[in-house]
């Protein structure tokens, strides 16, 4: 994606030594340990979206009941125990 809006960033001598750390360990540039870090900490809607999906693919599948009484009898204790 295009970078298109700048930024003005004032970081301490701590907090900055830590991000060009780990841009020197990754081999790439301090903005770019930034943009990472934001794509991160405040994922769009596609990313969570795929997070959700991974963690529904990854599931141990869960148990069925064998009929439709059983699956009633299962949804009726489920909201009895809500009440």
């Amino acid at each position: 994606m295009p970078l298109e809006r700048r930024l003005h960033l004032l970081l301490d001598e701590a907090r900055y030594r830590r991000v060009a750390a780990a841009a020197r360990r990754r081999g790439t540039s301090v903005a770019a340990v930034i943009r990472e870090a934001i794509d991160d900490a405040l994922p769009d809607d596609a990313d969570k979206k795929r997070a959700a999906a991974r963690a529904l693919l990854a599931a141990e599948p869960a148990s069925v009941p064998e009929t439709i009484e059983e699956l009633k009898a299962e949804i009726e204790a489920a909201h009895a125990r809500r009440l």
